[in-house]
């Protein structure tokens, strides 16, 4: 269907014209950044359009379609809260009632919430890798990460995003409804949204699915990816869909639909005040991201499986969604570019990322050297070459630092010398000792006696 362009917009586009730019630059741009495939969907209350190209698997051939279903990656999460947020609204739940009342498993932390594991304020780390999950159980995974002893901070008083928290999500969803995350998630949103489903590890998709690619950067080639995740983890990430599909859950999420009742998504997209996510975003609801733009708040997540990057954006003010879906890394910058063709052509100004902030000037920081820790992953802030902070992680090559007066940090790329995000250090309020390091949302409690 095309799109309409809000009346409000003085554009010098037909509808069909405004669909030729914008498949104009999307090819162009899959191109630019070497992307084998990608998909954009625009919606608005009343209308979306779609626009599909290049090709979903290399080693096939097969091309993108507007059904092709994409590795979502965590784009999943707010799949599976919006599912706890539906088992809530039907009273079989409380948010804020003890997890552990629901999941044994989780009976070494009672004060924590289903809401603060939604909003990654409950204190729990990552979570391990994938290889490592998949040689456990549900049962034993959260009895061994989600313990006192590995707790970053207090339930409800910090940020740090949790693959685990998802598995638990997940978990308490099967608890309630009886039914594995796969057939619950279907029954309940995917199926009630026109959605076919598609999982990582399946073995015979029922409707055409987009490998993820990695891309030679010396030579431009792109080869498939594995997909590597843990039956367990489904929750936080096995999610495969189109950006169609994706628009379609948007409009959802801005109250403008039957699948969700609009309280259930005007609580979702609430801004949890604990939620510090730094790099990631803005704020964060009951599964959902939350991005500033201009005087209105956009709701939404990014994923990336291997060799994908998937992002949803969602303005419930005007019902505007915007779904991308792309099958390389480097999709990622397509992303951000395209957002800016968007706001171009149609006026819409769609937040790619989080707001930049004014951190002030920078300064050494020596208080910051010392390890940290999120479960098994080590954070070391050592000094460089030069003197400055540099950090590593898990004893990958450092990375420059760059430190601000407000405890804030950035990452400078050594490639490059560009500047992206980083995150921030923490102060003991009692102590005034750094004790906590915050890097691209992942909190880590430090562990030395720098």
């Amino acid at each position: 269907m095309p799109y309409t362009v809000p009346t409000a917009l003085a554009l010098p586009w037909t509808p069909a014209q405004l669909h030729r730019e914008l498949q104009d630059r999307l090819d162009t741009l899959a191109r630019t950044h070497r992307v084998p495939g990608a998909q954009l969907a625009l919606a608005t209350a009343t209308e979306t359009l779609g626009l599909h190209t290049g090709t979903a698997d290399t080693a096939t051939g097969a091309p993108f379609t507007p059904e092709t279903a994409v590795p979502l990656g965590s784009l999943t999460k707010p799949y599976t809260a919006a599912l706890v947020m539906l088992l809530a609204d039907d009273g079989d739940l409380d948010l804020d009632e003890p997890v552990a009342d629901h999941l044994p498993e989780l009976s070494a932390l009672p004060e924590l919430t289903m809401r603060q594991l939604l909003s990654h304020t409950g204190g729990l780390p990552t979570g391990p890798d994938s290889d490592t999950a998949a040689a456990t159980t549900a049962t034993r995974y959260l009895t061994t990460v989600c313990t006192a002893r590995d707790l970053l901070f207090a339930p409800g008083t910090d940020f740090s995003y949790s693959n685990a928290g998802y598995v638990a999500a997940g978990r308490l969803v099967e608890t309630v409804t009886g039914m594995p995350w796969h057939e619950a998630v279907d029954a309940l949103l995917l199926h009630p949204l026109g959605a076919g489903p598609a999982f990582i590890g399946e073995a015979t998709p029922a409707r055409p699915v987009a490998a993820g690619h990695a891309v030679n950067t010396a030579t431009g080639q792109a080869r498939p990816a594995r997909q590597n995740l843990a039956p367990l983890e489904a929750p936080a990430g096995a999610l495969l869909a189109s950006a169609l599909d994706l628009a379609a859950f948007g409009i959802a999420l801005t109250g403008r639909s039957d699948v969700l009742p609009p309280a259930v998504a005007k609580e979702m997209r609430r801004p949890e005040t604990a939620a510090r996510p730094g790099a990631l975003a803005d704020g964060w609801g009951a599964g959902l991201a939350l991005y500033r733009q201009d005087d209105r708040v956009w709701c939404g997540h990014d994923g990336n499986a291997q060799g994908t990057s998937c992002h949803l954006r969602a303005d419930p003010e005007s019902g505007t969604v915007i779904a991308f879906t792309g099958n390389a890394s480097g999709a990622t910058a397509l992303w951000r570019e395209l957002t800016e063709e968007i706001a171009r052509l149609t006026g819409v100004r769609v937040p790619a990322t989080a707001q930049d902030a004014d951190h002030g000037s920078p300064v050494p920081l020596p208080e910051c050297l010392g390890v940290y820790r999120n479960g098994t992953t080590t954070y070391r802030v050592a000094p460089g070459p030069d003197g400055a902070p540099h950090l590593s992680v898990d004893g990958d090559l450092p990375i420059p630092l760059v430190c601000y007066d407000d405890l804030s940090c950035a990452l400078r790329d050594p490639a490059t010398g560009r500047l992206e995000p980083g995150g921030r250090f923490h102060r003991d309020p009692a102590t005034g000792r750094f004790d906590r390091l915050q890097i691209s949302g992942r909190t880590a409690r430090r562990t030395d006696d720098g």
